[in-house]
């Protein structure tokens, strides 16, 4: 990451400077092709969309818009307050128990975002004699929430649970707990969850897992990423996921046995001193979730997209990856060039992702495409189509 110039401490800067140093970094950023920007896109915007998140189509589905509609209609534009003051509804109860069911687990408690639901449980759960045994490709939320743990923490090589193991088996600490993504969002790869989950076992471990990007896709009928490696409801094993992917809403929850649902409500900063999710959010989440009970083949058709939108790829000789559930990527020369390709992809009619470091744990810049189970293959024709002509040189 670029780093602008560093002032001598005895030199005072007068009011109108303080922050001159934030335009050294945005020189240094534009340099280095790493500037971003925010684009507001209409309601109606016509490109067809393969940078979301929107795993299921469901964003828009009318049964999810009736149910977040009639929930703010019934509760109100907010939550009114902290979980524990105002803030759970009876409507927050009814979708915590429904996604506890449909996932496998004991309990879940949501939170205002995914984000939240990760610095909860991991600064909930450890202390300072646990160590932290996280994957090196972990989401940032999954970093942050370690930083600020007050736990020691072991950062493993990618997608290596000897390394978890070792790792686990030379400490000093009386507790630890392994931190790991089930579906990695940059190339879409997922854990060896089975092989985690017997390596923290082994040596007296928890295993904390971010199902973010398996709930709606991995598993039967969507279940997540526990079910599809039957880990769902183990007394050793919690989860965190988005009601913003796959669900087509907002908000995050964390899943698991009961008595570490009840530790979370009296200890975890991001749940206690924040306003609840809003009733519509809530009411949006619990309408994509029936609807996903009620179709199962959603998540088949999901993952079915995503090997699709792989295998042509390759085919027209482009570097995509091989996706283990919803997340393709398809690496390019370098982030101006990723840059410069995702722009070109708009201009024809096609909104992609654009990663780029520092976003990227291995450094290598890519589209990252949502392949989602509501296009049609025709879409998915025109998606390879547009993708493949405007690759840049070295793609």
């Amino acid at each position: 990451m670029v780093q602008p110039s560093v002032l001598p401490p005895e030199q005072t800067l007068g009011p109108a400077a303080v922050f001159d140093w934030l335009d050294e970094a945005a020189e240094l950023r534009a340099g280095a092709g790493l500037t971003r920007t925010l684009r507001s896109r209409p309601a109606d915007d016509p490109v067809l969309d393969l940078a979301s998140n929107d795993y299921l189509g469901l964003v828009h589905h009318p049964a999810v818009t009736r149910a977040a509609a009639d929930a703010a209609l019934r509760w109100g534009g907010g939550a009114t307050g902290s979980r524990l003051v105002t803030g759970t509804t009876a409507l927050h109860t009814e979708l915590e128990v429904e996604l506890a069911e449909f996932c496998g687990v004991e309990a879940a408690l949501v939170f205002s975002s995914g984000y939240a639901a990760n610095l909860a449980a991991l600064t909930a759960l450890t202390d300072p004699d646990t160590l932290i045994v996280s994957d090196a490709y972990n989401h940032a939320s999954l970093i942050d929430g370690c930083r600020l743990s007050r736990s020691a923490v072991h950062r493993a090589p990618h997608d290596d649970p000897d390394a978890v193991r070792a790792a686990l088996a030379g400490r000093v600490q009386p507790r630890a707990l392994v931190v790991s993504d089930t579906v990695f969002s940059v190339d879409g790869n997922a854990a060896r969850l089975p092989e985690l989950s017997a390596a923290a076992r082994a040596c007296g471990a928890a295993l904390l897992v971010d199902d973010a990007h398996g709930l709606g896709v991995l598993g039967p009928g969507g279940r997540g990423a526990l079910a599809a490696t039957g880990l769902a409801g183990q007394p050793d094993t919690v989860a965190t996921v988005t009601l913003s992917k796959s669900l087509g809403s907002q908000g995050g929850a964390v899943l698991g046995p009961r008595r570490v649902i009840s530790h979370l409500v009296e200890t975890a900063r991001t749940f206690i001193f924040d306003t609840g999710l809003a009733p519509a959010a809530v009411g949006a989440a619990l309408g994509a979730l029936r609807l996903l009970r009620a179709e199962p083949h959603r998540a088949d058709r999901a993952r079915e997209v995503a090997r699709t939108l792989a295998a042509e790829l390759t085919a027209a000789g482009l570097r995509a990856s091989e996706p283990d559930a919803a997340v393709v990527s398809v690496r390019a020369p370098g982030p101006e060039a990723a840059v410069a390709w995702a722009a070109a992809c708009r201009t024809a009619g096609l909104a992609v992702g654009c990663f780029r470091p520092p976003s990227v744990p291995d450094g290598i810049s890519r589209l990252r495409l949502t392949a989602r189970g509501d296009l049609t293959d025709s879409q998915i024709t025109d998606a390879v189509r547009i993708i493949a002509a405007t690759a840049p040189a070295g793609a």
